[in-house]
């Protein structure tokens, strides 16, 4: 009788018609030897010792060849000997089953002798089946999603976790399972299905792992039979290649076992009986990188991830706050996906948080390796080659095409793209794109938009580049947005609502970088062209206005030289390079052309434009009369044309241009005529060369108001002025508006409200790339700091601002800052400077056509005599006396009002009190409002002096 008929054996097994007897070294089948060789031998022992366990790789090779180094195939190869020897697979036999990922294991049933005793037979059932791999260490912002998913598969028992690739959905799953393990005794089992390249080993491969074991081929009734009474956690991983199979099981499974949970990972619904589905989001990004503090972006788990992974890559740098926006905007790029976020992340290291932010656009990004070792993640390239591959050769196609959209797109835009006649079937596409979680869709009212996420557009456009299809697509894409823009192509005259235009910006200058490339069509840039520069324009995106007004221009045939469209573009021109470059020449040549061209066509629209920017050229020049001249001259071409809003700006025009050259009295009544009118008409808003006149209207009539001496009338007009450009959420509006407000609220001493309007003024400029107006900022800030004594300090925001401005040859605002610096200078121990600059100030504005400014230089003037020599008085009198005269003939009684108190406190230093005290009462007491006001307090002060007796006291 052989050992295996003998109760008494030791390492004696059988299985099916065979027994192996580990001392002797033998395998037998029924009364004959099998003829094996020695390694299989070993790895059949070791198989049959530990059945129904999943044995790996490495432990079975270094069981095997324990001295020497072999690669896994020699493990494939005796395996498959194995099998063969066993007739494995043969009429329904299973012994060897292969666990993806994992290993092997023995599945027949064994029963064994050892010490004398008969072990029970291996894996009758699923008794602490716990496959999980090992948690992560630490998982950043999944914690709620985690809490969330674990209560629904409690209540609902099937769950899917879906989302696109590297968004996380495995580790989510894993999370899951090991938080859900001791709710199910252990008795987890987690299947990596990604090995898995046929639907059929889909049951098998389930089977194996919650050890549904049998001498005949699994089958799904029997695994569901096999688990329908059991208490057990699936989690399938990554089951978006064998969807067909997994959800013919998952189905049955639910079905059949009351206790059976299921979690899925999916980049596709599986769409079947008893499952709820859990979209996996991004990882939370900040929403505006706009004055962003480190705090603040830490609070952000996509931001914590991407430290945490720069740190572990070697980068060692404390995040600043400098850095903080860069690094949103990172993460901001890679939309939240965890693994974009490490594998630019793990870069940190070797290109700097700036240098990544350069590079995040570049397709190199795509074969960057990230930190995990699945294979499908190694790369973002791969993760998207797994989605990719598993597309159908129209859905690549339409995939690819749609890269070519920057932003999000509709189906219109989609159909306008893709060469493809049936409306129906590219929806139907889409769809299923959607469904696979390769482009997103967003639902706003009835409107559906959908879009590609940053890392999965630049792998489609590296794949619409490998089927020679770019520029094709890209000749489309430019075309559609040429036609589209074509209403405004021709409307840059009027007032119009650019809101359903704006979010399409991306894409249009995209397609204008196309079309003026080697690559492009630059008709098509010149018809593109012709509509983006009205839009960049009425979106205050002055410097895209600027950079492809050229570009067109320059791109202009024969046959559109000098015609309107051509006239336009170089409006277009002159109101962008205004502000971007300043007052420079290239803007004097832009609007010169411009009103020859205008006049040349007897087009009067344009003449009105471009003399409304030769107004504003002149203006910002200092050339106060040139400015006038051209208001003149609107105001002739208005009234030819007769139309009500042409009028109104004409008045509001000759008001600033009054202002500016010191006839207040003359100024406030063109500004009166201007608002009536404007009311009776139902005139609000009327933009031209980037800002709305009502507001420049508004803020100089503050200013005419405070200098006529109504300070009460003017702070209200200010703030009306502030409010309506605020409303209109238009950056060069408010810029303009804030800039020519402030000095309203310093001159009348309320020093926080001109402080909170500097800083918005610097930080709207800045945003916008605004320069002169960011210097005009910074020049207010230092006359506040003038103001409040902080002297050195002011001195230094002057001449930062001046060094600016003058570059930009801003004269207009030169003057105003030159000024302060000459009182500041004065005030700080430096006459001689401070006497070069103010002599030089009186000098340009007594020999040009006139500035309200005078009055008030003649009295800083004065101010610097004195700091300079107190003897010279005689000298500083004649310069008060000569501004008071100034400021008498333009009206401007607030000027009048500031020399009359300094001529007061240098006749009460010299003994002449009583005609000190009498000069400057006469000036007080032509005041109506405004008393608590800083200059009418001073006044005041002077005024109380023993002796002095005043109406208003």
């Amino acid at each position: 009788m052989d050992d295996c008929g003998n109760p008494h054996a030791k390492g004696v097994f059988s299985f099916g018609p065979f027994c192996l007897i580990t001392t002797e070294r033998l395998l037998q089948k029924g009364d004959e030897r099998v003829q094996i060789g020695g390694r299989a031998l070993d790895i059949l022992i070791m198989l049959v010792e530990r059945a129904g366990e999943v044995i790996s790789h490495t432990d079975l090779i270094s069981r095997v060849w324990p001295d020497i180094t072999v690669e896994e195939a020699n493990l494939r190869v005796n395996i498959a000997g194995l099998r063969k020897a066993l007739g494995d697979g043969r009429d329904g036999a299973r012994y060897i089953a292969n666990v993806p990922g994992r290993g092997y294991c023995f599945v027949a049933p064994v029963q064994s002798w050892a010490q004398g005793g008969v072990s029970s037979a291996a894996m009758v059932g699923p008794v602490r089946i716990q496959t999980l791999p090992v948690r992560l260490e630490r998982m950043i912002g999944r914690d709620e999603t985690v809490k969330t998913v674990v209560a629904e598969v409690a209540s609902r028992r099937f769950v899917s976790i879906v989302g696109p690739g590297g968004v996380g959905k495995t580790t989510v799953a894993l999370a899951v399972a090991h938080a859900m393990a001791s709710d199910f005794g252990d008795a987890v089992c987690f299947a990596d299905l990604s090995a898995l390249h046929d639907g059929a080993l889909v049951v098998p491969a389930i089977a194996s792992s919650v050890g549904c074991i049998s001498q005949t081929q699994d089958s799904l009734p029997r695994l569901s039979a096999f688990l329908a009474d059991k208490r057990i956690l699936l989690v399938l991983d990554s089951c978006e290649h064998v969807m067909e199979s997994v959800a013919l099981m998952t189905e049955r499974l639910f079905r059949d076992g009351a206790f059976v949970h299921i979690v899925t990972t999916t980049r596709e619904a599986l769409r079947v009986e008893g499952e709820n589905i859990h979209m996996l989001q991004s990882l939370d990004s900040p929403r505006s990188e706009v004055g962003l503090t480190v705090v603040e972006a830490l609070a952000s788990s996509a931001v914590q991830l991407f430290m945490d992974r720069a740190a572990a890559g070697g980068y060692r740098h404390e995040l600043s706050d400098e850095e903080a926006p860069i690094i949103a905007g990172i993460c901001r790029q890679l939309d939240g996906i965890p693994l974009a976020i490490e594998v630019v992340a793990s870069r940190a290291g070797a290109y700097g948080l700036t240098g990544l932010a350069r590079l995040i656009n570049d397709r190199l990004i795509l074969h960057w390796r990230g930190r995990r070792s699945h294979l499908r993640h190694q790369t973002l390239q791969v993760a998207l080659d797994w989605s990719y591959n598993l597309l159908s050769e129209p859905e690549q196609a339409i995939f690819s095409t749609l890269s070519v959209f920057v932003g999000a797109f509709t189906l219109e835009m989609a159909q306008a793209v893709i060469d493809e006649p049936d409306v129906l079937e590219v929806a139907n596409v889409i769809a299923r794109l959607v469904e696979k979680s390769l482009v997103s869709v967003s639902q706003t009212g009835d409107a559906r938009s959908y879009r590609l996420l940053d890392t999965t557009r630049a792998y489609a456009a590296f794949k619409l580049v490998r089927r020679g299809e770019e520029n094709v697509i890209a000749r489309r894409h430019a075309l559609y947005y040429a036609e589209r823009l074509a209403p405004i192509r021709s409307n840059i005259l009027r007032d119009r609502n650019l809101s359903s235009y704006s979010r399409h910006v991306g894409d249009i200058k995209a397609a204008l970088e196309w079309s003026f490339s080697t690559s492009g069509d630059a008709s098509v840039g010149v018809a593109l062209g012709a509509g983006a520069v009205p839009l960049f324009l009425g979106l205050s995106m002055l410097s895209e206005c600027r950079f492809w007004c050229e570009q067109t221009i320059r791109a202009l045939g024969e046959e559109d030289r000098g015609t309107k469209l051509e006239l336009a573009l170089q409006l277009s021109l002159a109101i962008s390079s205004i502000y971007v470059l300043g007052n420079s020449d290239e803007v004097g040549t832009a609007l010169e052309r411009g009103i020859t061209l205008a006049d040349s066509l007897g087009d009067s629209e344009y003449q009105l434009h471009l003399l409304a920017g030769l107004n504003l050229f002149r203006t910002r020049l200092a050339d106060f009369g040139g400015a006038l001249a051209a208001a003149e001259r609107y105001v002739a071409v208005a009234k030819e044309v007769g139309r009500p809003r042409e009028i109104v700006a004409a008045e509001w025009m000759l008001g600033a241009s009054y202002h500016l050259i010191g006839n207040q009295a003359a100024a406030r009544h063109s500004y009166k005529i201007g608002f009536e009118r404007a009311v009776a008409a139902g005139i609000s808003q009327m933009h031209s060369y980037g800002y709305d006149h009502q507001v420049r209207a508004l803020i100089g009539d503050a200013r005419a108001l405070w200098l006529c001496g109504f300070p009460d009338q003017a702070a209200r007009r200010a703030h009306q002025g502030i409010e309506v450009a605020e409303r209109q959420n238009h950056p060069v509006s408010l810029c303009i508006c804030l800039l020519y407000v402030i000095p309203v609220f310093l001159w009348r001493g309320d020093q926080l409200i001109a402080e909170d309007l500097i800083e918005r003024l610097i930080a709207c400029a800045g945003k916008h790339s605004l320069a002169p107006y960011h210097a005009g900022g910074l020049g207010l800030r230092g006359e506040l700091m003038l103001a409040r004594g902080r002297t050195m300090l002011g001195v230094e925001a002057l001449r930062t601002a001046l060094s600016t401005l003058q570059e930009e040859r801003q004269y207009i605002l030169s003057f105003a800052f030159s000024r302060a610096l000459a009182e500041g200078l004065a005030r700080s121990g430096h006459p001689a400077e401070a006497t070069t600059i103010i002599d030089a100030l009186v000098a340009d504005a007594t020999r040009g056509s006139g500035t309200f400014e005078l009055p008030n230089l003649l009295r800083v003037q004065a101010e610097v005599q004195l700091a300079a020599a107190p003897a010279n008085w005689p000298a500083a009198e004649a310069s008060l006396i000569g501004s008071l005269d100034c400021a008498r003939e333009q009206s401007a009684l607030g000027w009048e009002l500031r020399s009359a108190i300094a001529l007061c406190r240098l006749w009460v230093d010299h003994g002449r009190v009583d005609e000190g005290h009498h000069g400057l009462a006469q000036v007080y007491e032509r005041f109506s409002e405004g008393f608590d006001t800083a200059d009418l307090t001073e006044a005041r002060r002077w005024l109380r002096a023993p002796g002095v007796r005043s109406s208003h006291d």
